[in-house]
This record gives structure tokens, C-alpha cells and sequence, in this order.
């Protein structure tokens, strides 16, 4: 629950990573309820967390709202914090780790894809390395795509 002077919101989360890093994202001078919602709308929290861990600060302004300056100063401030959020393990639908999330190249194209059509980056990872995980490393990109849009639909 957010409390200013004029006004009460209530703010849900699908988990509490979600929350903890919304909590730590308003800890940062700059970002408020209405950025740290944002960043996480655009982005989920295992890659907000890798974004923080490799300095990466084209992937935080992806959201609304974010610029380069904010984005230097989100990373700088929150490398040191982020322990206690990336130490809880969690696992993608299907079971898969999340270090399972695929990183580049084919299953770049298929996420890339899935995003276009309107699913969230978390949502287009899970479902890719989902699906990569059943059709194994040979599938062509248009039987991941097709795939993985059948795994995120549901």
C-alpha cells in the first residue's frame, strides 16, 4: 500500500520477489511507485536481476519512463542489493530452472517474436525455453515460435 499526502493505493504483486524488488527499485533516488511498476511490467525479476548483475542499462530502459541516467543510476545503486532477491530459487512453468532461460541466437528470435505479438518478456522466456526444452536443439524458428505460442497461450 502506497500512502502520499492525497491520495492511498493499493499495489498487488504476482510473487513476492515482485515486491521485494519494487521495494527496493522506490529505494532508488529518482523512481517512484509509478517507474518501479513500470520497470516491472517491462521487464520480470529474474531479468531485472540479470540486467543488474551485468550493468546492463539498455535492458532497464525498456520500461516507460526510463532514461539512460536513471537506468545508470538504478544499476549502480542496486548491484550491491540485489542478494537477497536472487538468492530464492525459482523455476519457470513446466519446471525449468531459471537459468534454463535461453540467451541468445535462435530462442532470441522466437522471445523477440512472442513480445512482438503482445506476451511479456518473462512470459515469451518461460514459454521459448519451454519449448526448446521439448523440441531439443535442432528445431527449426518457426516450430519453436509456433510452439512456444501454444505454451504461452495457456
Amino acid at each position: 500500500m502506497l500512502v502520499a499526502e492525497d491520495f492511498i493505493r493499493l499495489v498487488g504483486f504476482a510473487n513476492s520477489q515482485e515486491r521485494d524488488w519494487f521495494r527496493l527499485l522506490t529505494g532508488v533516488q529518482g523512481v517512484g511507485a509509478r517507474v518501479a511498476l513500470a520497470i516491472l511490467s517491462a521487464l520480470d525479476s529474474a531479468e531485472l536481476h540479470r540486467a543488474i548483475a551485468a550493468q546492463d542499462k539498455a535492458m532497464v530502459t525498456r520500461a516507460n519512463g526510463v532514461g539512460p541516467k536513471l537506468a545508470e543510476r538504478i544499476v549502480r545503486e542496486l548491484k550491491d542489493k540485489t542478494g537477497a532477491i536472487a538468492g530464492s530459487t525459482a523455476a519457470l512453468p513446466g519446471g525449468a530452472p531459471l537459468s534454463a532461460v535461453p540467451a541468445g541466437g535462435l530462442s532470441a528470435d522466437a522471445i523477440s517474436a512472442l513480445t512482438s505479438l503482445g506476451f511479456r518478456p518473462g512470459e515469451a522466456s518461460a514459454a521459448v525455453a519451454v519449448a526448446e526444452s521439448e523440441l531439443g536443439d535442432g528445431a527449426s524458428l518457426d516450430a519453436l515460435v509456433r510452439l512456444a505460442l501454444k505454451k504461452a497461450a495457456k
